[in-house]
């Protein structure tokens, strides 16, 4: 089975379906991960808080430890939009690797690049027969997230912990909380279900061969 995980920006994906990517590796799936921006990000007072290029290399070593092939955009960080431009190379992506499944933001996100990679997933992979969206940060929306559909990677929580503890300048930003908070949302998922750790998804459309 080929797999293509979207995210935005170097992490999203670690977060949000590290755990499964990992699964599907020792299962034998065939990986491929998109990230449709730069990554670095300044603050409002135009001060460099990440650059682009530790943005990669961090997010070009997490790909490495979960053993994902990487594709990268070149969309400016909070600036993704849906565009025919953007829809072209996720559906190339898609149409090349012949893909089964999709993991892709929530479209109800509050992060309006996660929002816009939603929407050009949706778009792009109408073909694709099985699609779940996943969460990679900790706000809320006005739209529940409708988790629905569990992945246990009680076996894979370390390999997700070290892809994300390779963003070592997103985590000194935030004070490793992230860390913390994720690591809390794959125990309670996993409790759900009754095993150690899990990731929930939510499902667009599963459609079976």
């Amino acid at each position: 089975m080929n797999i293509l995980a979207i995210g935005a920006h170097f992490d999203d994906i670690e977060l949000g379906c590290g755990g499964a990517l990992a699964r599907h590796i020792a299962q034998g799936d065939k990986v491929y991960a998109f990230v449709a921006s730069t990554s670095g990000f300044t603050g409002y007072n135009k001060e460099m808080i990440r650059s682009n290029e530790t943005a990669l290399n961090e997010g070009q070593r997490a790909m490495e430890i979960l053993g994902v092939e990487l594709f990268c955009g070149d969309c400016e960080t909070f600036a993704v939009e849906f565009t025919e431009a953007l829809n072209v190379q996720i559906l190339r992506i898609v149409e090349e690797k012949h893909i089964h499944r999709v993991y892709t933001h929530w479209d109800s996100d509050i992060h309006h690049d996660h929002q816009a990679l939603a929407r050009a997933s949706l778009h792009s992979c109408r073909h694709v027969p099985r699609m779940l969206m996943y969460r990679s940060n900790w706000y809320h929306s006005t739209t529940d997230f409708k988790g629905n559909f569990y992945i246990d990677i009680t076996d894979f929580w370390s390999t997700k912990e070290a892809a994300v503890k390779a963003h070592t300048s997103e985590l000194e930003r935030t004070g490793y909380k992230w860390l913390r908070f994720f690591k809390n949302e794959a125990e309670n998922a996993g409790q759900r279900i009754g095993v150690p750790y899990a990731e929930v998804f939510e499902v667009v459309k599963w459609l079976e061969p």
